[in-house]
């Protein structure tokens, strides 16, 4: 999922010679990047390993078949139905069976094995319509907004606009909740599928999927 260090240092030490990766490697979405120490070092540390290293994002997103958005509703094991996409990264999910933003957490938390997931807004009000932002898609708060959306599962926010927005907008009265995984958890479940998918295809070759992890640790 994401290029970190520790997951350099793991490929190489496995043998790798391509390594796949969803986001940057230098902290910026066009790799537009300003020098310092932690770049450098990173640099050298790349150049070390005689990997190429290919981003897989833009491409992955345009495809109708987000298997990044697919494989973690999928993984959800829910029952539903999803709207063809009007979003690279965010598409609008109805479940068949209703459920409370807090149900939905802790069903997140048990099937993705997500250490903590938020939630702002409504809480204990059944819902059937969700929108999955994944990753940092920006301006959330125009998703929890719309008329067919109850709950956006999504990846990071502005907390201040977003998280707030759906704060009010629940002390209003209206049914609008948002849960919050963290950019890797809302992601890597897609990332790991794509390993999975290059297996099947690909069968003479080895392929490996090496876990980065969330970015946040936890005092408990």
């Amino acid at each position: 999922m994401m290029p970190t260090v520790d997951v350099l240092k793991e490929a190489h030490a496995w043998g790798t010679d391509l390594l796949i990766v969803h986001e940057p490697m230098f902290y910026d979405h066009m790799e537009d990047y300003e020098e310092n120490d932690v770049v450098r070092a990173k640099i050298e540390l790349a150049k070390g390993t005689g990997m190429t290293i290919f981003r897989y994002h833009d491409y992955l997103h345009f495809r109708e078949d987000d298997i990044i958005t697919n494989s973690l509703v999928d993984k959800l094991e829910l029952e539903y139905t999803m709207e063809p996409s009007g979003s690279l990264v965010c598409r609008i999910v109805t479940l068949k069976e209703p459920i409370t933003a807090t149900e939905l957490a802790k069903h997140i938390e048990n099937k993705l094995g997500i250490e903590r997931v938020r939630i702002s807004g409504e809480r204990n009000k059944k819902s059937t319509k969700i929108a999955t932002c994944l990753g940092s898609i920006g301006n959330i708060k125009g998703y929890i907004a719309r008329d067919d959306v109850e709950i956006v599962i999504n990846g990071e926010l502005c907390e201040w606009a977003d998280a707030e927005f759906a704060r009010d907008a629940s002390a209003l009265g209206m049914n609008k909740s948002l849960i919050v995984l963290g950019h890797v958890c809302s992601e890597r479940d897609g990332m790991h599928q794509l390993a999975l998918d290059l297996k099947e295809k690909y069968p003479a070759l080895e392929i490996r999927y090496f876990e980065s992890g969330d970015a946040y640790t936890y005092t408990r």
